[in-house]
């Protein structure tokens, strides 16, 4: 009898440790989805904007805040959620529990923030230029030196950078897509909507600027993209209402009808398009977020 017990008992235990291990494998191959995407614990840099450094928040005042289950950018900040978007040059849908953002202290001194000069006097001899600042991530529309408008940026990340230089737009294609890389999900070619293109390389490689992703970082494989939700929600199918539509509205400006005449989404060459500067080099990054 004593020796049918120990059998049972071994039997028991083994059966417990068996169940033990086939759970923990489970879950190791089978991760919970509950929030998507989810933070990836062996990407850190790249998920804590707060360390991405951007050398005109030395005069803002702010906070790390790290983003929790269930919060979104607009739970968060309310209307004001636009201007947390644009400080942190990334777009809704790269906003995601796990990951962490910089927030004003005081969100009045991010309302219109821009890191570029209202006035820029090597535009001041051009009806239409272009400015492009790297090491902020961001880009200027100027009329004769003075800023109209500007807006956050993705330039090219390392080992892909964006040319720096002095260049013109000379061509427009209103629905282009990259004949070289293709959706997250790889079922189509990445779109590139309101593309205007400023330089081909040696190589024979276009670059453009043009809608795309904004996660917060340089990102790119060497254009420079922009906002653009209408484009995000027709591949994404987020956010349900776009509001953030930067690269259309420069688009207009630099490469429209109103200058260039019938645009039917077509590649179209152009001469004498703005003038494009692109400055700079690719933004720190630091070990943890300055302290103030």
């Amino acid at each position: 009898m004593r020796y049918s017990r120990m059998r049972l008992s071994h039997k028991i235990v083994l059966i417990c440790l068996f169940t033990t291990l086939l759970a923990g494998f489970t879950v190791l191959r089978s991760p919970s989805l509950t929030y998507e995407p989810a933070a990836s614990l062996e990407d850190k840099a790249f998920e804590d904007l707060s360390r991405v450094e951007y050398p005109s928040l030395n005069g803002i005042r702010w906070h790390a805040h790290f983003v929790q289950p269930n919060q979104t950018i607009e739970s968060l900040f309310g209307t004001d959620w636009i201007w947390v978007a644009r400080f942190n040059r990334v777009d809704r849908r790269h906003i995601y529990p796990g990951m962490t953002i910089k927030v004003p202290d005081n969100m009045a001194d991010i309302r219109n923030y821009t890191p570029l000069p209202n006035f820029y006097r090597p535009a001041a001899k051009h009806e239409k230029y272009i400015l492009v600042d790297i090491t902020e991530q961001w880009l200027g529309a100027y009329e004769n030196g003075k800023l109209l408008f500007s807006a956050p940026a993705a330039t090219g990340k390392a080992t892909t950078e964006t040319p720096t230089g002095m260049f013109r737009i000379d061509a427009r294609h209103l629905t282009h897509t990259s004949s070289l890389y293709k959706t997250q999900d790889e079922t189509e070619q990445y779109p590139m909507d309101n593309a205007i293109r400023f330089h081909i390389g040696n190589d024979n490689v276009s670059y453009w600027i043009h809608a795309r992703d904004l996660p917060g970082r340089p990102a790119s494989h060497g254009c420079i993209g922009l906002f653009d939700e209408e484009m995000q929600n027709r591949i994404y199918g987020v956010p349900s209402r776009p509001v953030l539509l930067d690269s259309q509205k420069l688009y207009a400006w630099a490469a429209g009808e109103t200058d260039y005449g019938d645009d039917i989404g077509e590649l179209d060459e152009l001469e004498d398009g703005p003038v494009v500067e692109v400055r700079g080099v690719l933004p720190r990054y630091l070990d943890r977020p300055p302290k103030y």
